[in-house]
């Protein structure tokens, strides 16, 4: 006859339910702790991310404003020396003897 697998010769294994609940009450705290930590931290992240967000915003509003004055100031000076050049030509003409409506043909 074959035998059965396994042995008939095992030791009884008494449950001792309480220190197994014990223990899996403390990993329960202890996982929970974890997590309102993680979850704290989490939250003065999204905090940081916010503020980091908001001073984006300023400083690229800061910097578009900045690049409008400047181009601006370009085209102001780039004005200012048109106008100074033609001044420039329109004297030179005169020094050379033409007339007003001379220069004005010129200039057109």
């Amino acid at each position: 006859m074959p035998r059965t697998k396994g042995s008939k010769n095992k030791p009884k294994v008494a449950n001792d339910y309480a220190t197994q609940i014990a223990e899996k009450q403390e990993t329960i705290a202890s996982l929970n702790t974890e997590i309102a930590s993680i979850q704290k931290a989490i939250e003065e992240q999204k905090n940081t991310l916010k503020e980091k967000k908001t001073a984006l915003k300023k400083a690229e509003k800061e910097a578009a404003s900045l690049e409008a004055k400047k181009a601006k100031a370009d085209a102001k000076a780039a004005e200012e020396a048109k106008k100074a050049e033609a001044e420039s030509v329109v004297k030179k003409l005169l020094a050379s003897g033409m007339s007003a409506d001379e220069i004005l043909e010129k200039l057109k």
